[in-house]
């Protein structure tokens, strides 16, 4: 039966993707890490603030693990939810057999605006420590599929793993709609207009300028199936690969600086009918735009 990645809780993408009965959460429901921020607000509160962690198998290999929950504040990364992170990225690098990856699944607007620069310092701690774990030879595998999209510091923090799988519901950026149309105006970017929002942030653009690894149906075995292809993907991070990818940025530069919507990005890659991307199924897309991807 297709189980849709999208509709899914994180606890429900999270046991769907990871070896069946292998899940253990180092901070369990009944340890109820709440944020200390948002009662002080009359926020709500989560018992476990929005993220699960812990360890499990996929496909036999020992893995560590986080996912978001989207449904709480949009998925907002704030000082508790980031510090559970940071804590698991720490217990990767300190383990005695390194596992095969963290796998991160992701479902975030951002930052917690409610907790101002404790959450953004939260991101750049994990960032640090993410980074710190690539150095090191560790793998980060991030998924992104949900009803959050990934975004801000979050989009950030996916940008940093070695690998990332998505899907079409799924979007990635560094400024979400909303933050865009408030700066710039309407008139630069209608957040309203679903069809825009998705050419530009969705699955599709995204795997086309190569900026995610493995394009997946909105099903959560599909996810699961790429997850444990990625995890022969080499790992690490040296100064060849971080320069490698700014001369990448640079050439994008050039190449797309002057268009305006996505589909002229991909005309330009050599995508045969561009507006009829949007349409495709995620096997008939595939198919199409893999000789056409951008990639460093």
């Amino acid at each position: 039966m297709r189980k849709s990645f999208f509709e899914a809780s994180a606890r429900e993408r999270l046991l769907g993707v990871v070896d069946p009965g292998s899940l253990k959460e180092f901070l369990p429901p009944s340890a109820r890490q709440t944020s200390p921020h948002l009662n002080l607000l009359d926020q709500p509160v989560a018992f476990d603030d929005g993220i699960i962690v812990g360890a499990a198998r996929l496909d036999g290999a020992p893995i560590l693990v986080a996912a978001q929950e989207g449904r709480f504040l949009g998925g907002a990364v704030g000082e508790v939810h980031g510090a559970k992170l940071v804590g698991l990225i720490e217990r990767a690098r300190a383990a005695p057999v390194a596992p095969a990856a963290v796998l991160l699944l992701f479902d975030s607007g951002g930052v917690r605006l409610h907790e101002a620069n404790a959450g953004l310092l939260a991101v750049s701690e994990i960032i640090r420590a993410l980074l710190r774990a690539r150095r090191d030879g560790l793998r980060f595998i991030g998924l992104i599929g949900g009803s959050s999209g990934c975004f801000g510091g979050t989009g950030l923090i996916a940008r940093c793993c070695d690998a990332l799988v998505i899907s079409e519901e799924g979007r990635l950026a560094m400024s979400g709609p909303e933050v865009i149309e408030t700066v710039r105006g309407v008139e630069e970017f209608d957040s309203r207009d679903r069809a825009l929002v998705w050419r530009v942030t969705g699955g599709k653009h995204r795997y086309l300028l190569g900026e995610v690894d493995s394009f997946v149906p909105d099903e959560t075995a599909a996810f699961r199936a790429a997850a444990i292809g990625l995890l022969q993907r080499p790992a690490g991070l040296d100064l060849e690969t971080v320069e490698r990818e700014h001369a990448f940025l640079a050439r994008r530069w050039e190449r797309f600086g002057n268009c305006d919507d996505a589909p002229e990005i991909w005309r330009e890659l050599g995508v045969p009918l561009p507006l009829q991307v949007p349409g495709l199924a995620a096997a008939d897309f595939v198919a199409l735009a893999q000789p056409c991807r951008d990639q460093p």
